[in-house]
């Protein structure tokens, strides 16, 4: 999954911790690039048994990325802080395995307080590293079984996104900005959306537009500036 993913246009940020994070980021460099977020200054990768896939991180064109100055040692509390980092970078947080405490559900559950997707892949009832998994899908994390279950709701964010850089590139020297002409879907939103704060699920009784089609329209309006999200609501900002 994490080599398709990568090949499928995503770039995988994870902690470059041993277990799940070594294997996303070794399936990543195989694809495209992919960002290690560290609980250490640059200089002090740990574990150091990592030291090397570092390297080819950064030879294949990926990131390091701290927020500690230089000669910072790994310290344990530097790992969940640091994990506030790797979510908010992310479209969407996959766990792959998680007990009921452990670093992977804070990212998740930080990831949830970001407005990010959360997916978990299930496992065995009896399996003491699917139970957080489990937890995080009763508190309503997609649950995910193949790569295109995450691919087909996140794919055309992306595609729209590379549209946009594209956009961006080819008007660099541009010093006009263009407004963007809402479409009559769009403002509709919007009207309804500035008289108060609200759910996607309510948008979507008032309105009846198919829920793909809502979400990229709510995106399309976020990323233009007019609105934005906290928590599960959608509020105008202009």
């Amino acid at each position: 999954m994490r080599f398709s993913l990568s090949r499928s246009g995503f770039v995988i940020t994870s902690g470059l911790a041993q277990g799940v994070d070594t294997e996303a980021h070794k399936g990543a460099i195989r694809g495209l690039q992919t960002i290690a977020v560290l609980g250490a200054s640059p200089e002090n990768i740990y574990p150091r048994v990592n030291l090397r896939l570092a390297e080819q991180i950064v030879c294949k064109g990926g990131l390091l990325i701290s927020e500690f100055p230089p000669g910072t040692k790994p310290r344990p509390e530097h790992f969940p802080r640091r994990n506030r980092i790797i979510s908010g970078l992310s479209l969407g947080t996959l766990v792959v395995e998680a007990a009921l405490k452990s670093g992977s559900l804070i990212t998740a559950r930080l990831a949830m307080e970001q407005g990010r997707e959360v997916y978990a892949i299930p496992g065995s009832i009896h399996h003491s590293l699917a139970k957080g998994c489990h937890a995080l899908i009763r508190e309503g994390a997609t649950l995910v079984e193949t790569q295109q279950q995450i691919i087909e709701p996140l794919a055309p964010l992306l595609g729209y996104l590379a549209h946009q850089m594209e956009l961006t590139s080819d008007k660099s020297d541009s010093r006009i900005p263009i407004e963007k002409e809402l479409t009559e879907p769009s403002k509709g939103l919007l009207d309804r959306i500035r008289q108060t704060s609200i759910t996607l699920d309510q948008l979507y009784i008032e309105t009846a537009i198919p829920i793909s089609e809502l979400q990229q329209l709510l995106i399309n309006l976020q990323l233009d500036g007019k609105i934005d999200r906290y928590g599960d609501r959608f509020i105008a900002i202009e």
